[in-house]
Order: structure tokens, then sequence, then C-alpha cells
């Protein structure tokens, strides 16, 4: 029962500061995903180094992340033009050129989980700029729109919900069985049609898109955002993790937060940019 109560009561903050940040302004969006890029990178480096095969900086490796979200954020607004990842990709060199005075066991091992953190971790948070800015026809100007990121969010989290619920009540066939056994695919689709009813109430009150790009941008987060937490399942077997961390009480770890997103993020970028904007 304790337990229930924290968990509610983490889950309600959790989803009250993402909300409230993300809708503010562009400012507290920023502050906010920078913040987590830089705390989940973070994370994520506390999860590798504890095997022992290998090491990354996880200071280093989580400013990273921070900066380039900040940098993607600075080129989205058009405040820096392309100069603004130079920085980046000397942060990218360093990685590599260190290790050749460092010494470790497994140098290719600390390339690899240091270039994965960047790609697996701030790439995709880093995106969530382009969702949030777009050039406005009428002004030809950049204007910050909240929905976009929001609304991927709340796919997220209502597929969650309604797959959970679904799942605890009908679910027999097991969807991954290998890597997630308590998955179903009767959780799947529950989760599925819960989000897609989702979009047709965001098609309604944010008209800027029709009913048809709204239910294919939910079903591009929900098929997506499924791959993404099955992707994190499989990391956290081969690391040998039950929870990726403790930072949230009752629900593990940013990166179990955030792990569907990670995939959902650059493939809803792929789906608007290739199929609506």
């Amino acid at each position: 029962m304790k337990n229930f109560f924290t968990r509610t009561i983490t889950g309600i903050l959790f989803v009250v500061i993402m909300v409230g940040c993300i809708l503010y302004n562009p400012l507290s969006f920023g502050f906010l995903f920078a913040l987590v890029s830089m705390l989940t990178v973070f994370e994520f480096g506390q999860l590798v180094n504890q095997s022992g095969e290998v090491y990354i900086s996880k200071i280093l490796t989580s400013l990273g992340a921070a900066f380039l979200f900040l940098a993607f954020m600075a080129y989205s607004m058009e405040v820096e033009g392309i100069r603004i990842f130079m920085p980046y990709l000397a942060f990218l060199l360093f990685i590599l050129i260190k290790e050749l005075y460092q010494k470790r066991e497994n140098p290719i091992g600390n390339w690899a989980y240091s270039m994965l953190s960047q790609l697996y971790i701030a790439l995709p948070f880093a995106l969530l700029n382009i969702l949030g800015f777009q050039r406005n026809g009428l002004t030809e100007g950049i204007v910050y729109n909240p929905i976009f990121p929001l609304s991927v969010f709340i796919f997220l989290w209502l597929n969650d919900t309604g797959a959970y619920c679904v799942g605890c009540l009908i679910g027999k066939h097991r969807l991954f069985e290998r890597i997630s056994p308590k998955k179903s695919w009767e959780g799947s689709i529950g989760g599925g049609l819960v989000a897609l009813a989702a979009s047709f109430a965001l098609g309604y009150f944010f008209p800027f898109m029709t009913y048809l790009e709204w239910a294919g941008l939910a079903l591009t987060v929900v098929v997506f955002g499924t791959w993404g937490d099955l992707v994190e399942s499989l990391m956290k077997r081969q690391l040998g993790v039950k929870d990726s961390g403790n930072f949230l009480p009752g629900h593990g770890g940013l990166l179990d937060r955030f792990d569907s997103s990670l995939i959902a993020i650059p493939a809803s970028v792929i789906y608007l940019y290739c199929f609506v904007f």
C-alpha cells in the first residue's frame, strides 16, 4: 500500500512538472529537457560502469547531452547558426582521443558506450526541439508550439496506461516473451486504441493537423514507443539490472520513464516531416 501511494504521488508530480514546463514557455521547456538529458545520460553511465567491463565519463557525457539539447534549441530558434554545433563535434573527437592516454582495458567498449549515450539518449531529446519549434508560414518567423512535443508524451502515457489495464484484464498472448514476459498483444492493442482515441480529441482542439494526421502520429508513437520500451528492457537484461536507477521513487530511474520516448521522438520527427509538414 505504501509503495502504491509513493508511486501514485511520484507519477502525478512527474506529469505535472512535465506538462507545466512544456506548456509554460520555451525557456522552461529548454531547462527541463536539458536537465533530463543530462541526468538520463548520467544514469546510463552509472549502469554501464557498474558492469566493470567498460568505463565512460558520466560527467563528460552528461554535459555533452545537455549541450546538444541547447545547441539544437538555439539552432531551431535561429538564434545561432551551424557553428553552435562545433563545440559538440570537438567533444566527440575528445572522447575518441582521450582513450589514447588513459590506457584502459577496453577502449573500444568505452568508445562504443560513450557514443551510444549520445545517439540513444542525447539525440532523441535534442530532436524535441524539431517538434517544438517551427516556422510560421504567415510571419516567416519561428514559433514555439508546445503541443507537438507534449502530444508525443500524452500518447505514450495513455498507451502505457491502456496497455497495463487491458493487459491485466484479458492479456494472454505474450508480445515479446524473450525480453518482456509481462507484455501482451491484447494490452498493446488496447493501449494503441486509447492513444488513437486521444488523437481525435487533439484533432478537435488543435486543428492545425487533420484527424487522419493526428491518428498517424498516435500510431507512430505507439508502435515505436513499444519498441523503445523493449530496447531498454533488452539493455537491462544484458546488464543484469531490474531498474535503471531509483531517481523516481516507486518508478525506478529516469531511463525507465523515458525509454519509450527515445525511439518514439525520432520516429515522430520522421513521420511529421515526411507526411505532414
